[in-house]
Parts: C-alpha cells; sequence; structure tokens
C-alpha cells in the first residue's frame, strides 16, 4: 500500500456510501493516499497498513522524524518550480498537477512561506507569487 501498487475497495459499502453522500469523503479510493501525504506533510513516521483475516488495521507512530515541520522537497520543489515558470497560477491548478489536495498544496505553500522561499503578492484573487531566492 505504499507504494501505490494495491486496488481499492470498500470493505463496508454501506459506511463508504453514507460517508460520500454527507460529503466527509472527496472520492473512493483516494484515502491511503492521502493518509500517507499527511503523515509526510507533518514529519511523522509513515504508517504501516495491514490487511488481515476479514480486516484491516493501521498502525501509527508517534515519533516524528529528523526534518519535522519542512514540506516535502519533492512536492515543495515542484510547487517551487511551477511558481516559478507561472505566477498566476492557483491553489487548484497545483492540485491538479501534483496529484495532491488543494489542502495538501496550501499547507506546503504555507511552510514555503514560513520559510521564506515563497511570497504572496496581492489578495488572493487578482496576485501573483514570488519566488523568493534562486
Amino acid at each position: 500500500m505504499l507504494t501505490d501498487e494495491y486496488s481499492s475497495y470498500s470493505r463496508n459499502r454501506k459506511v463508504a456510501a453514507t460517508f460520500k453522500e454527507a460529503q466527509l469523503i472527496e472520492k473512493y479510493g483516494s484515502g491511503i493516499r492521502r493518509i500517507r501525504e499527511a503523515f509526510e506533510q507533518y514529519g511523522l513516521k509513515a504508517p504501516k497498513f495491514e490487511n488481515f483475516q476479514h480486516g484491516f488495521r493501521v498502525i501509527v507512530y508517534a515519533e516524528r522524524l529528523a526534518d519535522a515541520g519542512k514540506t516535502s522537497g519533492k512536492t515543495s520543489g515542484k510547487i517551487i518550480a511551477y511558481i516559478h515558470d507561472n505566477p498566476d497560477i492557483t491553489i487548484p491548478e497545483l492540485a491538479r498537477l501534483l496529484g495532491i489536495t488543494e489542502r495538501s498544496v496550501e499547507r506546503n505553500i504555507s511552510q514555503l512561506q514560513k520559510h521564506k522561499k515563497l511570497r504572496r503578492i496581492g489578495p488572493a484573487n487578482g496576485g501573483h507569487w514570488e519566488v523568493i531566492g534562486n
């Protein structure tokens, strides 16, 4: 599951349908990837996913990785590159290009701003991004 080489299916179709109808899930089959991204974003050790007997288990570790608080180098680098090429790019466009959620893009951008690598010039609508430094 950590390499995205698994087939996704609902373990409980009624619960999944209820969550989907209540808009508590975006789409079927994206949860494992989103969980992994969130753990990476927050500098946490990757969770362990296990299928066993007729169930499913997730083991979550309390320890943080050494580089906690930093954005994923791969994702933040891609965000910087996209913004460098198109300062007017939107968060939804970045999310689509990167294949991650808008919330993940927002968290990465927040960290980039915190580390003074990126700044927003002007308002949310009509403004643009500026890469600081390189």
